[in-house]
């Protein structure tokens, strides 16, 4: 028997994203007329019908779930992160005929607004909420608005939403053992801004675990996860008159542009400076030498959010904490013995 036609095989046949044959489908704003009207004309053809799982969804009738994310898009594009996640969130949604509505906006102001937006218009069934903050203002304001929602980084915790995590210190934590263990006293942390939860607790993680190995230094210097401010900060920490034998970064693109910046500095990588990154993306494998990093499914993480959004969305009183595994750490060319 034939598969079902999914909204991804409409989009495909169109030539246009699942997000806009939903919105087609379901009589939404968002496509042209003459989009809209192809669209459902090879609906017809194809004979799709809406999934029976994508009605039962507690009454949704949406037919979107939303991924708002408050960065740089010149930085964002970038990242390898963000594309798994969201790649593998549509792979699994696409065979219930639910699309993924990403948006990018410039602040947490804009991200709040926009969902209030959305939960006015009905416009998203659920939400999937990143880059969780200290002292988090859109947790409340979700919570309001009842709209189900996951957090994708940090365990749930009494009254708090369902999530899908990983552990950020115990990866740090990994880290910092392996580059001890090659004799490293003097290890720094080129981060992102520490306003984000996964940020304080790689700071948190490193400024502990050096102290209790008895390393000499251990410091963290925030950035916005540019490659410039990458760049700015390990020329910092290199023109020092103690420099680090070791940074770790926290995106492939500020380890790049880190690894560009000490061989300009004439600092062989890893020689005199080992380089570790907390993303491994294509990037960590064409720079020279290779990336030493931590390694996830990141696909698969995103596929796991999806479902476990599914989840809340039938049952929004559904407690849920789902620890996926800690990233393994990837050895290659750019660590060696300090």
């Amino acid at each position: 028997m034939a598969n079902r036609p999914t909204i991804a095989d409409i989009a495909k046949r169109v030539g246009v994203s699942p997000g806009a044959v939903s919105f087609a489908l379901n009589g939404r704003p968002g496509v042209s007329e003459q989009t809209r009207a192809r669209i459902l004309e090879v609906a017809r053809e194809m004979n799709w019908r809406p999934h029976r799982a994508a009605r039962a969804l507690g009454g949704s009738q949406a037919g979107a779930v939303g991924l708002v994310l408050a960065r740089d898009p010149r930085t964002l594009g970038s990242e390898h992160f963000y594309t798994q996640i969201l790649y593998g969130m549509q792979e699994a949604l696409s065979d219930r005929s639910i699309a993924v509505q990403m948006q990018l906006v410039r602040d947490t102001g804009a991200e709040i607004a926009l969902y209030r937006d959305w939960a006015s218009e009905h416009r998203v069934d659920g939400l999937v909420l990143v880059d969780q903050q200290v002292s988090d203002p859109r947790i409340a304001v979700v919570r309001e608005l009842g709209i189900p929602v996951v957090t994708l980084g940090l365990p749930a915790e009494d009254g708090l939403l369902p999530s899908v995590w990983a552990d950020d210190h115990e990866a740090m934590i990994t880290i910092v053992d392996y580059l001890a263990a090659l004799d490293h006293r003097r290890i720094a942390h080129v981060a992102g801004p520490p306003i984000y939860q996964h940020t304080a607790r790689r700071m948190q993680a490193l400024r502990e675990h050096a102290a209790a190995r008895g390393l000499e230094a251990s410091e963290s210097l925030p950035t916005d996860f540019s490659d410039a401010q990458g760049a700015a900060a390990t020329r910092t920490l290199l023109s020092r008159p103690r420099p680090p034998t070791a940074i770790v970064y926290d995106s492939d693109l500020m380890a790049a542009a880190g690894l560009g910046v000490a061989l300009e500095m004439g600092v062989p990588v890893p020689q005199a400076l080992s380089i570790v990154s907390f993303d491994d993306s294509v990037l960590t494998r064409i720079v020279h030498p290779a990336l030493t990093c931590l390694s996830r499914n990141t696909y698969a993480l995103g596929a796991q959010v999806a479902e476990s959004l599914l989840e809340v969305i039938a049952d929004p009183s559904r407690k849920l904490s789902v620890r996926t595994e800690t990233p393994r750490l990837v050895v290659r060319g750019s660590t060696a013995r300090a």
